[in-house]
């Protein structure tokens, strides 16, 4: 099975040299006279190296990798691994620190994830949109300043480093957006 530049999507897996991408980003152009061309910025699920690719044509083509995802809960991080119990049927999963860096600073214990297999084996794992952190550390907010809408550094529970409106203090916990780690709301 193949899809067209029309079914393409972000977050879809794709197989490319038999190893398997996430699609990060894709720009189609088209300029007089000339088959379109289309830029895709991949990122490898296995080592998380990010990869761009141009393709030129009408019938450009592409391959859905083969993965499935199951729900699965963080467990604990012992050395390098970090391990991952699934919900249905309690098997545990260890990936290593490596696999994950880019989430480990949303990651606590008990949180529930999606954990991403490629031919039955663990590769990667997909957080939730929004996690709630508690703020840990940050410095107090200057009084008047709130009409500009400033911000200031505070460090959640995992060690992550955001910026926060000056009236969020310490030991509230916050709703943080995981695609960019934003400060979206106080809960």
């Amino acid at each position: 099975m193949t899809i067209g530049y029309g079914d393409l999507r972000k977050g879809m897996a794709i197989e490319l040299d038999g190893e398997p991408y996430l699609v990060v980003d894709y720009d189609r152009s088209k300029m007089q006279q000339r088959a379109p061309t289309m830029r895709i910025r991949f990122r490898e699920i296995r080592s998380g190296k990010v990869l761009d690719r141009s393709f030129s044509g009408y019938d450009v083509k592409l391959t859905p990798a083969d993965v499935e995802r199951r729900t699965a809960q963080y467990i604990y991080d012992e050395d390098d691994l970090c391990y991952f119990m699934d919900t249905d049927n309690y098997e545990q999963f260890p990936l290593s620190k490596s696999q994950i860096a880019d989430e480990l600073s949303y990651l606590k214990e008990e949180m529930t994830v999606d954990l991403v297999f490629f031919q039955d084996s663990p590769i990667a794992i997909e957080l939730p949109l929004t996690v709630d952190l508690k703020v840990v550390d940050s410095p107090p907010g200057l009084r008047g300043d709130t009409a500009t809408g400033a911000t200031k550094p505070a460090t959640l529970e995992t060690g992550l480093l955001i910026q926060v409106p000056l009236f969020v203090g310490e030991g509230e916990t916050v709703k943080v957006d995981t695609r960019s780690a934003t400060y979206l709301s106080r809960v």
